[in-house]
C-alpha cells in the first residue's frame, strides 16, 4: 500500500454561476403569453358601431355577429343613443371582417319569427340571437344604421333585379312572393314613391333560372285574393296561391311568341296591373270613335263593355252620359264607343279607302248599332253592329265633337213597344158590358146544361128500359122458333095422319057415317093446317109480328 502523496497539485473551483432551472418555465409562460397576445392583437379587426331601434335579444360578450354562420365578431357594450331614441351596439370584429365593412353593408338582428311566407330563426331559440351581415360596396365605414326586419333578399342569390310600377300598393308589402305559373321565383325587396310622386316603385329580385322568363312582352299583376268579375260572359272567378290570399302577391306571365332574343336587361321597369284581365287588353293605335244615341233603358250597359259585329268584339264603350235639352226638355243618353279596325282583316284591299269612309259605306248597306242581352246571368248589355236592310237609309253626320252612328231599337224594345199597343187596345175595350154579357151567357150555359143533364138521364132510363125489352124479344124470338120447329114437326105428323086417314077412307064403305064424320074430321084437319102454315109464313117473314103485331096492309 502507497503512502498518500501531499505534494500533489492544488484544485481549481470553477465560480461561474448557472441559472436555476426553475426559471426556464415562467419564461416559456411569458413568450407564449406574449405571441398570443401579439397573435390576438393582429388577428383583432376594427370596432365598429351599429344603432338598432331595440336591443331585443342581445347580450354583451355573448351575442355574435356571423356572416354564413361563420363568427366574424361580437357584441362588447350596448348603450343609449344620445338621441334616446335608438341603441348604440359597439363590436370587436376580427381581422378577417375588414373586407367586408363598407358603406353599403348592411345589419339586422336574426331572432324566431312567425309569418305568412314561414317559419325563421329557429336555430336561436336555442344559441340566442345573433348579428347578421350582408357585405356590400362603397367606402370603409365604421359606424352603421341596423335594419328593423331582415331583407327579402339573401346573399349571393342568381337572379336580377327589375322594377314594377303602380297607382296603389294595397297590400304588398317587403317580402311579398312573386309567382310564375304558381312556383315561388321571387320577392319584393322594398317600394318607394316616384320622382313625380304619383306612383308607386317597387324593387323586384327574379331568382335565376326564372330571370330569363322577363321578357319585352311581360306582364305583371296583382294576384292576392280572389278576383270575381262579372260581364256580358259571366261570373268569371280567379284564384291566387293560399299566402298570396292572406298576404298578397305578385305573378307574371310571358307570351309563348316572345322569343329568346327579347329577354329584357336588369333594372327594367314593367307597370303592375291590378288584376289579370288587365292584362289580356290589348291598346290599339288605329281607333274611332263614335256617338251612339239609344231611344230606350241603357240599363245594364257599363263602360268597357264590348262592341260585337256578329259575336266578335271590334271595340269597347268609352263612356256614358246623359244629356238634357234646355228648350225642349228632352233626355237623350249618348253613348261613346271606340271602334278598334285593327282587329278585322282587310283582304282584297287594292285600292286604299280611309277608315271613316269604309264605316259610312258599310252604315248606307244598312250597318246599325242595337243594344243586346250579353249574359242572362248578370243582365249586363253590349253593342251590337249588324246589317239590317229594310231600316231606313242612313248616313253618318257629325254635329257635336264625334260624329254620330245610326241605331235601331232592340228586340226587347221592340217587344216593349209591342205590348203597349196591345195594353192600349185592350184598355179601349168595353170590358164591364162584356163581363156583363158572359156572366148572363154563363148563366144561360148553365140552365141548358141543366136540362141537357135531365134529357140525358131520361135518355139513360129509356135505354135500359128498351134493353129489357130487346132481351124479352130476343127471348120471345126464341120460343117462337122453337114452337116453329115443333109446328113443322106437328104439320108433318098431320101429313102422315092424312095419307093414313085416307087409305082408311079408302077401305071404308061408300055413303057410310063413319066416312062422313071422316070426311069432315080431315077437312077441318086441313083448314087447321092451312092457317098453322100461314102463320108460320108470316112470322119467318116478320119474326116482330109477335111483340107488335099484324101490320095493316
Amino acid at each position: 500500500m502507497e503512502p498518500p502523496n501531499y505534494n500533489a497539485a492544488p484544485l481549481s473551483l470553477n465560480k461561474r454561476r448557472e441559472m436555476p432551472l426553475v426559471w426556464i418555465l415562467p419564461i416559456i409562460a411569458f413568450l407564449v403569453s406574449g405571441w398570443l397576445v401579439y397573435k390576438s392583437n393582429h388577428e383583432k379587426g376594427p370596432i365598429i358601431t351599429i344603432r338598432f331601434p331595440t336591443a331585443e335579444g342581445l347580450e354583451v360578450d355573448k351575442t355574435k355577429i356571423r356572416f354564413l354562420n361563420v363568427e366574424i365578431g361580437k357584441v362588447t357594450a350596448i348603450t343609449i343613443d344620445a338621441d334616446l331614441k335608438t341603441i348604440l351596439v359597439t363590436a370587436q370584429m376580427s381581422h378577417s371582417a375588414e373586407d367586408y365593412l363598407h358603406e353599403h353593408t348592411q345589419f339586422w338582428v336574426v331572432r324566431p319569427q312567425i309569418g305568412l311566407g314561414g317559419v325563421s330563426g329557429l336555430g336561436t331559440l336555442l344559441s340566442g340571437a345573433y348579428i347578421e351581415i350582408q357585405p356590400s360596396d362603397g367606402d370603409d365605414q365604421s359606424n352603421f344604421t341596423g335594419l328593423a326586419n331582415p331583407p327579402a333578399l339573401k346573399q349571393n342569390q342568381d337572379g336580377r333585379y327589375f322594377a314594377l310600377e303602380t297607382d296603389d300598393v294595397g297590400s304588398l308589402r317587403q317580402g311579398t312572393p312573386i309567382h310564375f305559373h304558381g312556383i315561388h321565383v321571387g320577392e319584393v325587396l322594398n317600394y318607394d314613391l316616384t320622382t313625380a310622386g304619383n306612383r308607386i316603385r317597387l324593387s323586384v329580385f327574379i331568382n335565376a333560372p326564372y330571370d330569363r322568363f322577363i321578357r319585352k312582352n311581360t306582364h305583371f299583376w296583382k294576384d292576392g285574393g280572389v278576383d270575381i268579375s262579372a260581364g256580358t260572359d259571366g261570373f268569371k272567378v280567379r284564384t291566387a296561391p293560399l299566402v298570396s290570399l292572406l298576404s298578397g302577391g305578385i305573378a307574371f306571365e310571358t307570351p309563348q311568341d316572345d322569343s329568346i332574343e327579347q329577354i329584357t336587361p336588369a333594372n327594367n321597369v314593367f307597370p303592375l296591373f291590378n288584376n289579370y284581365e288587365q292584362t289580356t287588353q290589348i291598346n290599339y293605335q288605329n281607333t274611332l270613335k263614335y256617338v251612339l244615341y239609344f231611344s230606350g233603358s241603357v240599363r245594364g250597359l257599363a263602360e268597357g263593355a264590348p262592341v260585337q259585329l256578329r259575336g266578335i268584339t271590334i271595340g269597347k264603350v268609352k263612356n256614358i252620359n246623359v244629356e238634357i235639352d234646355e228648350h225642349s226638355a228632352a233626355i237623350r243618353i249618348p253613348v261613346l264607343i271606340e271602334l278598334e279596325l285593327e282587329r278585322i282583316k282587310e283582304i282584297n284591299g287594292d285600292f286604299k279607302v280611309g277608315d271613316h269612309e269604309l264605316v259610312s259605306e258599310l252604315v248606307k248597306k244598312g250597318l246599325r248599332a242595337q243594344l243586346q242581352t250579353g249574359s242572362l246571368l248578370t243582365g249586363q248589355l253590349l253593342v251590337d253592329l249588324d246589317f239590317y236592310p229594310e231600316s231606313k237609309p242612313r248616313e253618318i253626320i257629325t254635329l257635336g265633337q264625334y260624329p254620330e252612328f245610326p241605331t235601331t231599337a232592340s228586340s226587347l224594345d221592340q217587344f216593349s213597344t209591342s205590348a203597349k199597343v196591345i195594353m192600349d187596345k185592350l184598355s179601349k175595350l168595353p170590358l164591364n158590358e162584356l163581363t156583363a154579357e158572359l156572366t148572363k151567357t154563363l148563366q144561360s150555359l148553365q140552365g141548358t146544361s141543366t136540362a141537357a143533364t135531365t134529357m140525358l138521364h131520361s135518355a139513360k132510363s129509356t135505354l135500359v128500359t128498351a134493353d129489357h125489352t130487346i132481351n124479352s124479344a130476343g127471348k120471345t124470338l126464341n120460343t117462337v122458333d122453337k114452337t116453329l120447329t115443333s109446328a113443322d114437326k106437328a104439320l108433318i105428323s098431320a101429313d102422315q095422319t092424312l095419307i093414313a086417314a085416307q087409305q082408311t077412307l079408302s077401305s071404308l064403305k061408300p055413303g057410310s057415317d063413319v066416312q062422313y064424320q071422316l070426311h069432315q074430321m080431315l077437312l077441318e084437319l086441313t083448314q087447321a093446317a092451312s092457317s098453322v102454315r100461314q102463320m108460320a109464313d108470316i112470322l119467318e117473314q116478320h119474326p116482330d109480328a109477335v111483340i107488335r103485331g099484324k101490320q095493316q096492309p
